[in-house]
């Protein structure tokens, strides 16, 4: 496995090579394997496939990201801009849906140079944390992907699964925080631009407060709706 060579060797400043244990018994040890029913090999779990497999989704189909960008407001409008099916490990992931944020949204000259590069209307760092909130606090057991969909008003990321145990959106507004995939957490940490302090939702606010939370138990989803600016046209 590739990338966990690489994420071991980064993080140790040693190769698997090196090790008393083979990568099987590293894997176990930090929780990234399972012992299988059906054999007496071990095999990895949801959280290993996703950190490092090369293409977790042939196992893990839905463990993806739906990415569509309208002309207008409505999600029912035939016609979009862009529409792409996003796959691969957690990082790259992350990084797909970045991108597609940052391509279909507009860009303000605002005081800068009419040839300068102009600034994102919404910061990049509001998508950076709400779409590594969605990929690592989603309900894993719901057979459904991460949704990210661009209108001309808002950008909605919609994650499978309403918010833990009594956890509501007063609780994440104040910093508080249950993680559902603590393995996950752990590891995308050092993955991610993610702390796992419950700091995300309060440092997207902090760039861009007009970021709507919305905690639906009855569609068992969670959605962070992120209002666009309204651009006046003299």
């Amino acid at each position: 496995m590739v990338a966990f060579s690489q994420f071991f060797e980064n993080e140790h400043g040693e190769s698997l090579d090196e090790q008393s244990l083979t990568p099987t018994q590293l894997l176990e040890n930090m929780n990234l394997m399972i012992a299988s029913n059906t054999s007496t090999e071990c095999q990895i779990n949801y959280a290993g496939a996703l950190l490092f497999a090369k293409k977790p989704q042939i196992k893990l189909p839905v463990f993806s990201i739906k990415t569509v960008a309208f002309y207008g407001t409505d999600i029912n409008d035939d016609q979009y801009i862009d529409s792409r099916d996003i796959a691969g490990k957690l990082s790259e992931m992350f990084a797909q849906a970045l991108s597609f944020c940052m391509m279909n949204i507009r860009y303000l000259q605002n005081d800068r140079g009419f040839n300068s590069i102009g600034e994102p209307e919404i910061p990049k760092i509001v998508f950076e944390d709400l779409i590594a909130n969605a990929l690592i606090h989603r309900d894993y057991f719901v057979s459904a992907p991460i949704r990210l969909l661009v209108f001309s008003d808002r950008v909605e990321i919609i994650s499978p699964g309403h918010l833990p145990n009594n956890l509501t959106i007063e609780n994440i507004k104040m910093g508080n925080s249950n993680i559902r995939n603590p393995i996950l957490a752990s590891f995308a940490s050092k993955l991610l631009p993610y702390r796992g302090l419950g700091s995300g939702i309060l440092r997207a606010y902090k760039a861009y407060p007009d970021i709507e939370l919305i905690n639906d138990r009855q569609n068992n989803l969670f959605k962070a709706v992120i209002k666009r600016k309204i651009i006046q046209v003299s």
